[in-house]
């Protein structure tokens, strides 16, 4: 054997030897504790029977000194002696039964006080006794005994409730004791004065006697004690109560609401629009879970200033990925859910609607409405809507407003139209079925209301699918529905067919595309999206400049990775600049007299900060006003007098209003006061893109066929929203009513649903007075529904 093994042999017996002897020591100790409680506890209950016995023989003592007292009356002795016998029995039974309670008292609290000494002796007990040995450390049973009186107030709601009531109890039963055994009345009165004691810590201030008023001052210590706990545990529960409240914890019992999941700078716009919609039914309920604080969400809303007309607007703090959360707020009651896209990135904001969508998809009760999801990716959408089956309907707000800007780009005045249209201010889509239309002809259908405009059918035997724009020889058949465009919908019906004068008609023609000049000012993540449309709308020998601060062969590998050939396009050509759109130094290297149609985009580095994007958007038009007043040649119109409201003053405004008559120019804004900005110097054009995302969002809650209309309106091919010159349908100064140019329209496969004077600023659709005549000029405009070529 090696000298280390002997060492380590030595060691451990020593460690061995140490151990037995500490444990030999410590089970002494612990006999010894028996041992005096024990003996303790024995001294007690013998000190008690002795103190009968003394009881019990002096009342025999008594008894025996009167029958010696004198012998002839012994038959009165014997009355006495019977009547002293049961009278000391009275005293003997009465004595004893306080001292009893007065030793059942103290043995009580002393037992506690005992127990909590040995607790922690009681493992080593019973491996003293069972002579075995234990390699392990054993949890002291003190430590275990809090541990598990800590799971059970931790688990349980009402286990503080319940102790406190079991302290009560205790402390009433024992205070009673108490004072039966050091007074004269009745165990009941005892128990009844310790309640009063506890109640009410003044009652025993009447208490005569030392020992009486010693007992009624404990019992008063603890019925404070006690009611400081029950003090405590109600405001506690108050608190509690009030911050699940304030905090937005607290469930929502509502039926056939709208559910708005998620935060973000298109939720003010959303819910006006929605409130808007619930007017004529007397208001609604809104609710709105996101992970924020209920105060703030609150004070955001509140700061919005807007009547809600009736409409309430409940709050909740979550998240959607939680079922439980979900749960919270009536998700399976709702008749609509909309999630709403995240502030992150695309890919990353598409991916939180997805797991989103499939939490809705795991709620076990089910969902009685649909579900409108905003998508920030065209490429994503496909996944979002397998995920989801029939009641997922997206909105891929990028793409629409990218398309939006094209269309508003090469046609002015588009945007006020498509701002109507999407709200629920003015007139807006509506489906609904009218029997009394069935086996008419469509083009009857179209002169068949005289407060709406009839613009497609909801074909019921192909599967409900919504044409636009049918042909004038489709009949209506049982269960087909009128698409129109009303101002709501309970103020429009079918009424008696109008006689209609066609009169002569202007020669037919389809004017001719030439090739235009377009300046895109920043870059978007769908522009190639952008490019595509462009390319299918714009004449051969076309020119799109791309000016932003993306490098040039970034550019390129970011249009091949969207899906863009670049090679490929046929009608326009790309030509690059690279510069920051807020420097002027850097515009004016561009040809900016030269462009026809000038888009200012929020650009993708600042999209995410409304507040930045629109100053550098409203900086980069001004910019360019500037610039292109000073290189037009206006001097002779200088001398004009153009009034534009109180602007009329400023001769820097009034160059740039000159400068907008020959060039076209549309700003993205994401913040809807920023429009007051930019319309009220009519310098500009604009798209309010956070708020026509929240009118399509709305209008998609409301009814969910309409995204299938909206969806064709903004495609590339198929129907679309125009504007066509009055020389496409009358002559000038002809004098025709509304139902005359919606017939003539018919010839040009066109719908005609609205108009706006050459001496007015906003378009009108859906007027009213249709059969009334009026006299047109050939610069007056039409809005029409046109299928695009």
């Amino acid at each position: 054997m090696s000298c280390c093994e002997v060492v380590n042999s030595r060691s451990l017996s020593s460690n061995a030897e140490k151990e037995f002897e500490y444990k030999s020591h410590q089970g002494k100790h612990v006999v010894k504790t028996i041992e005096l409680v024990v003996t303790c506890t024995l001294s007690v209950w013998f000190a008690a029977s002795l103190r009968m016995k003394v009881v019990e023989l002096q009342g025999e003592i008594k008894n025996l000194r009167k029958l010696c007292s004198g012998s002839n009356a012994l038959h009165d002795n014997i009355g006495i002696l019977l009547s002293d016998e049961s009278s000391s029995y009275i005293h003997f039974g009465s004595s004893n039964h306080r001292n009893v309670a007065l030793y059942t008292v103290l043995f009580m609290l002393m037992t506690p006080f005992l127990l909590f000494k040995c607790l922690d002796y009681l493992p080593q007990i019973r491996t003293f006794s069972k002579r075995t040995r234990n390699s392990e450390e054993e949890v002291p049973l003190k430590k275990r005994i809090a541990y598990r009186v800590d799971v059970f107030f931790s688990g349980y709601p009402y286990a503080k409730l319940l102790a406190l009531l079991f302290a009560t109890i205790l402390l009433i039963g024992l205070g009673g004791l108490a004072m039966y055994s050091v007074g004269d009345g009745s165990l009941s009165e005892a128990l009844w004065l310790s309640w009063t004691f506890i109640a009410d810590s003044g009652n025993h201030a009447d208490r005569v006697g030392t020992w009486p008023r010693v007992v009624s001052v404990s019992i008063s210590s603890g019925g404070m004690l006690i009611f400081a706990m029950m003090l405590g545990l109600v405001s506690d529960a108050i608190s509690e109560k009030v911050d699940s409240l304030r905090k937005g914890r607290s469930e929502v019992i509502e039926r056939n609401h709208i559910l708005i999941l998620g935060w973000s700078d298109k939720l003010g716009s959303l819910l006006k629009q929605l409130a808007i919609a619930n007017k004529s039914l007397g208001g609604g309920v809104v609710v709105v879970l996101a992970e924020r604080d209920k105060e703030e969400m609150e004070m955001d809303i509140a700061k919005l200033e807007f009547d809600f007309m009736g409409t309430s607007v409940i709050c909740r703090s979550g998240s959607p990925l939680i079922l439980a959360d979900l749960k919270k707020v009536s998700v399976s009651k709702a008749r609509a859910i909309i999630v709403l896209a995240s502030d992150e990135n695309a890919d990353q904001s598409d991916a939180h609607a997805l797991r989103v969508v499939l939490s809705l998809t795991g709620v076990k009760e089910g969902l009685s409405g649909h579900v409108v999801v905003e998508m920030s990716d065209l490429d994503n959408e496909p996944l979002v809507k397998l995920v989801g089956g029939e009641l997922i309907e997206t909105v891929v707000a990028h793409d629409v407003i990218g398309r939006l800007m094209i269309q508003c780009a090469l046609q002015p005045g588009l945007a006020q139209i498509w701002e109507d249209i999407l709200g629920f201010e003015n007139a807006e889509f509506y489906i609904k079925r009218w029997p009394q239309l069935n086996g008419l002809r469509f083009e009857d259908v179209l002169i068949s209301f005289p407060d709406a405009v009839p613009c497609g059918v909801k074909v019921a035997a192909n599967g409900g699918k919504i044409i636009l724009n049918p042909d004038d020889d489709y009949v209506l058949k049982e269960g087909d529905e009128v698409l129109v465009i009303a101002e709501d919908d309970d103020t429009y019906t079918p009424g008696l067919l109008p006689e209609v004068r066609r009169g002569y008609f202007p020669n037919l023609f389809i004017p001719p595309k030439y090739p235009e000049k377009i300046l895109f000012c920043g870059w978007r993540r769908d522009i190639d999206d952008m490019i595509m449309v462009l390319e299918a709308f714009l004449a051969p020998g076309s020119e799109l400049w791309m000016f932003n601060e993306v490098p040039e062969n970034v550019r390129e590998k970011k249009l091949t990775d969207g899906g863009l050939d670049i090679l490929g396009l046929v009608n326009i050509r790309l030509i690059h600049r690279v510069g920051n759109a807020v420097i002027r130094r850097h515009l004016d290297n561009l040809p900016l007299e030269t462009f026809d149609s000038i888009l200012i985009l929020a650009d993708e580095s600042v999209e995410d900060s409304i507040v930045h994007s629109d100053s550098r958007s409203l900086a980069t038009l001004l910019l360019i006003r500037d610039i292109q007043s000073k290189r037009l040649p206006y001097k002779e119109a200088k001398s004009t007098s153009l009034r534009h409201g109180g602007f009329s003053h400023s001769s820097w405004i009034r160059e740039m209003q000159q400068a907008s008559d020959k060039s076209i120019i549309i700003s993205e804004i994401l913040d809807s006061r920023t429009r007051n900005l930019v319309s009220v110097s009519r310098i500009s054009d604009y798209v309010l893109s956070n708020e026509l995302v929240s009118m399509a969002l709305a209008m998609v809650a409301e009814d969910k066929q309409i995204n299938r209309v909206l969806e064709e309106l903004f495609a590339e091919e198929g129907n679309e929203m125009c504007i066509r010159p009055a020389e496409f349908y009358l002559y000038d100064q002809e004098e025709l009513c509304f139902y005359d140019i919606v017939i003539r329209g018919r010839q040009r496969q066109e719908i005609v649903i609205g108009y706006r004077l050459a001496t007015a600023e906003r378009a009108i659709i859906n007027p009213v007075q249709k059969a009334f005549p009026r006299k047109w000029s050939l610069d007056d405009v039409f809005v029409v529904i046109s299928e695009g070529k």
